[in-house]
């Protein structure tokens, strides 16, 4: 151990902690030793974490100790009603006045959010306190509801101050983790956190260097300023000496976020190979999302479970003609396609239905009916909405690269050509493979799938030609290739993380730390 080497590093704020270990009979915590240098908790942090790089002091001891508080929805419920005491005031209400309430009549009033009102139904009916009846009412029964009671116990007690976990009985323990914050369901009315007591003892090294230090080491400084020249109190002060081995402080610097970057390179990649770009809108109708798409208006993905519609409002004024008739016709009985088309009477209305856009190919569908030179190879990065339910592959949102090639001299053969330059070039992947599949708009079909190091064989979306009740009614008659592959997964690839909600983390260590390969 160079000696005269590590009393030359120390700063002061060390030689003060330092000092106050040596006189304290044992080990002593962050508050103690900020009571005891006077300094603030945040100095003593960083001279606790100095020293024990140094290794002049150890981590004695680390309790762990989980507490709880409430939320800001926890704040509210105690403050105003939880959802299942507002449930019961509602039913309670209502049969007062001899009328019956159903659950949508809870929902429409805007209370809650209907996942909040469906599990607390569901505590409720658990703990026999309501009961469905005929006609889809709720109503209550004479039994009490003691979660409730529990619930309204817990967020009492908890709204003046937070407690350790420990504190609480059993059964209030698991109810309160049933009902505390995690990932996935930000919404709940406890938190819980740990609280970390930790204490610091001096090591043999640090027992030297502690007897060297005095309180002269506090007079150190490092800077001398024009006022202790004037004044002459620079012959008070000791100066510290520059230590060229010493790490500079990382400085962060700002950038694009790492995804921004990658479709900004997906986009650089199809420009250079010659691809034009293709805009949309986020809000799109259902003729150009679905119908244009030779879509049936009773395909079982444009159901609500599927597609976000929009409130208000909730149609548009009208559909271009003559793409309306024409492909009204395609749906009746093929129109001018050569096909029996789907056999049932269109719906012209419906196609005026706005929804959020499903998927990249509507954009694809305005293009071909805005006349696109033959040949030509377009593309889009199109935002896209589906309901689904969020895990490490799938979101509620997310971007899709689409694009569509025109010519004479096109084939499927074309089409598999570009799926492995993307897969290899954009995705960065090393396992490539194709699966047959169905579109209702393409004729074949396919699908591209890649390997994920982690997570295994995952779909990138799907390509095909797109038939012919697509390209005639909107006024095409060459062969068309068409692909929509999930960006978001290919960034996961690209990009080396393995949950696709990552892509969207607020951690900043993450994100700066995130594999750039493309």
């Amino acid at each position: 151990m160079d000696t005269t080497a590590l009393l030359d590093s120390l700063h002061p704020l060390e030689a003060k902690v330092l000092t106050v270990l040596k006189n304290a009979e044992g080990a002593l915590s962050d508050a103690e030793l900020a009571h005891a240098t006077e300094l603030d908790p945040s100095q003593v942090s960083m001279a606790v974490g100095w020293l024990l790089t140094k290794k002049l002091i150890v981590l004695a001891t680390e309790n762990i100790t989980p507490v709880v508080s409430l939320s800001e929805t926890g704040k509210a419920y105690s403050q105003t009603s939880s959802p299942p005491e507002w449930i019961l005031e509602s039913i309670q209400t209502h049969q007062a006045r001899g009328e019956q309430i159903t659950v949508k009549d809870l929902q429409a009033q805007g209370q809650f959010q209907p996942t909040e009102l469906s599990r607390a139904i569901g505590l409720l009916k658990k703990d026999q306190a309501i009961r469905l009846i005929s006609g889809g009412a709720l109503e209550k029964t004479d039994t009490a509801s003691p979660t409730t009671e529990t619930l309204r116990n817990l967020l009492t007690r908890l709204s003046a101050d937070s407690h350790p976990l420990t504190t609480f009985s059993s059964p209030d323990q698991a109810l309160i983790r049933q009902y505390a914050v995690k990932r996935g369901s930000a919404q709940e009315p406890f938190r819980i956190e740990d609280d970390i007591l930790r204490t610091y003892a001096l090591t043999p090294e640090g027992q030297t260097i502690s007897q060297l230090t005095s309180s002269e080491s506090s007079k150190e400084t490092s800077q001398l300023t024009p006022d202790m020249l004037k004044d002459g109190s620079w012959r008070n002060y000791s100066f510290r000496k520059y230590s060229i081995s010493l790490r500079p402080p990382r400085l962060a610097v700002g950038r694009r976020h790492p995804y921004r970057e990658f479709l900004d390179s997906v986009k650089h990649k199809l420009v250079s190979m010659g691809f034009q770009e293709m805009r949309g809108e986020l809000v799109e109708t259902e003729f150009w999302d679905m119908d244009a798409l030779y879509m049936p208006q009773f395909h079982p993905a444009r159901a609500i479970h599927d597609v976000y519609f929009v409130k208000n409002p909730t149609h548009a004024k009208s559909i271009a003609e003559p793409y309306l008739s024409h492909v009204a016709n395609a749906h009746e009985d093929g129109g001018t396609t050569g096909s029996k088309g789907w056999q049932y009477p269109y719906d012209r209305d419906r196609a005026r239905r706005l929804i959020l856009r499903s998927q990249g190919t509507a954009v694809s569908a305005k293009t071909l009916a805005n006349q696109p030179d033959v040949p030509g190879k377009y593309f889009s990065i199109a935002r896209c909405f589906r309901y689904d339910q969020v895990d490490a592959t799938h979101a509620t949102d997310f971007f899709q690269v689409e694009g569509i090639v025109l010519g004479h001299d096109i084939n499927f053969r074309t089409l598999l050509g570009l799926l492995n330059l993307f897969a290899s070039e954009m995705a960065q992947a090393k396992e490539i493979r194709f699966l047959p599949a169905y579109f209702p708009f393409t004729e074949p079909s396919v699908e591209l799938h890649v390997r994920h190091p982690h997570l295994g064989w995952m779909e990138l979306g799907g390509a095909g030609l797109f038939r012919p009740e697509v390209t005639i009614p909107l006024g095409v008659n060459v062969p068309v290739i068409a692909w929509g592959l999930g960006l978001d997964r290919m960034a996961m690839v690209a990009l080396g993380i393995h949950d696709i909600r990552d892509l969207f983390t607020s951690d900043l260590e993450a994100v700066r730390n995130m594999r750039r390969k493309f």
